[in-house]
């Protein structure tokens, strides 16, 4: 029989058990420091690398500016706000589908006096969205443009028909710049024929009726 005790006057302590447990609690620390110091570096150098792309958007930003204000100074408002005008009554004209070339002549025709002859003729629209209708005429007597501006407006297809420039040319002519508001005739709409109810077959005759 063998009897185990602990004879000493201090107690005894595992001391490989503790010395484990610090061991193992040193490495957890060890692997929290590593893993603290791998983050920190890594968002260094991702801050350091937003930074940069931060800077080189300015830059960019800033370039695009100057250009843009370089390029504005080179616009000519003027120019461009005709163009604009011009495009806009065009895509008017063409959207209303209302301007007819052939009855615009026709009119000019019928109130051309014989010794004068249009050589240009510019319609535009103005603000309000009517009709100008600009000529360049020549006529050899002044009497000749004062009968053709009447003779516009009696046709009831113009109005404020005024001479807004002229001027005598070392031909002898008159070149005159007459403008005035043109109202176009308004289109009809074709009108559907009535459908015509389908014709009855005629009825046979009697046999009857048709021996007398």
């Amino acid at each position: 029989m063998v009897l185990r005790t602990n004879l000493a006057t201090r107690p005894f302590y595992n001391v490989r058990v503790v010395q484990a447990a610090l061991g193992a609690f040193a490495l957890v620390v060890l692997g929290f420091s590593i893993f603290n110091v791998v983050e920190l570096t890594r968002l260094s150098a991702s801050q350091t690398q937003l930074g940069s792309h931060a800077e080189d958007s300015e830059r960019e930003a800033q370039r695009l500016r100057t250009e843009a204000a370089r390029i504005r100074t080179q616009i000519d408002t003027k120019e461009l706000e005709a163009v604009s005008r011009a495009a806009r009554e065009a895509n008017t004209i063409i959207d209303r589908r209302a301007f007819s070339w052939t009855e615009l002549l026709s009119r000019f025709e019928a109130t051309l006096p014989d010794d004068m002859r249009i050589t240009t003729v510019q319609p535009r629209l103005d603000e309000k969205g009517s009709f100008v209708v600009g000529v360049i005429a020549e006529a050899r007597r002044i009497e000749d443009l004062d009968a053709f501006v009447e003779a516009l407006e009696k046709t009831g297809g113009f109005r404020s028909v005024l001479t807004t420039e002229e001027r005598t040319g070392e031909d002898g002519l008159i070149h005159a710049a007459i403008e005035g508001l043109y109202i176009p005739p308004t289109r009809k709409e074709p009108k559907e024929e009535p459908k015509q109810a389908p014709k009855e077959a005629p009825k046979p005759v009697p046999k009857e009726r048709a021996r007398e």
